[in-house]
């Protein structure tokens, strides 16, 4: 009787849990196929999830840090691919110098190699940082649950306002597709 019990209960739970997994799970396409992801964006008009990560002198950096600026998250799988590296420079040259405008650009990619990849590639008005030990992923929704990319970022971009709040977000359909630069720049300048 108390193993039916404990089975009764470990099915509803698994039920639970796989109900609950599948209402926050996202579906994005990597080469046209479906891939998945942690969950979906924060929505806009809500508060930005705070976050830790790690700058390319291995230091943590907040969220907080970057209070009564205009952020501009570029996330993505990492910066040795060529879409990775476009959006970086993209956002290099077109958001860098955004009066009161910062731009993340995110990844898993360790901080040296992000250190190289910016040096390489004269890389100055941005800041890279790492997800290489945070739940940054998990808590943005953005962390590939499955494909061989697993436990990498998919292709993202979340603008937040200079109190704290979500104003622009797109989750890119497909992870080999670069963001929309414009649809980002325009949220911060209207």
């Amino acid at each position: 009787m108390f193993s039916k019990l404990i089975f009764s209960a470990f099915l509803c739970f698994s039920v639970f849990a796989f109900s609950q997994n599948s209402k926050t799970a996202n579906t994005v396409l990597m080469g046209g196929k479906p891939v998945h992801t942690y969950a979906k964006l924060p929505s806009v008009n809500q508060p930005a999830p705070q976050f830790t990560l790690t700058d390319v002198s291995m230091k943590d950096q907040t969220l907080e840090a970057y209070k009564g600026k205009f952020v501009i998250l570029n996330i993505f799988p990492s910066v040795d691919t060529g879409v990775c590296s476009a959006s970086v420079h993209h956002f290099n040259e077109d958001a860098g110098n955004i009066p009161n405008t910062v731009v993340l650009c995110i990844s898993k990619d360790l901080p040296f190699a992000q250190k190289r990849f910016c040096g390489a590639e004269g890389i100055k008005n941005v800041v890279m940082l790492s997800d290489f030990r945070s739940d940054f992923g998990t808590t943005y929704g953005v962390e590939l649950t499955d494909s061989v990319m697993k436990g990498l970022l998919s292709r993202a971009v979340v603008v937040i306002d200079p109190s704290g709040k979500i104003i622009y977000e797109e989750q890119v359909d497909d992870i080999g597709h670069e963001p929309n630069y414009e649809a980002a720049i325009k949220a911060v300048k209207n």
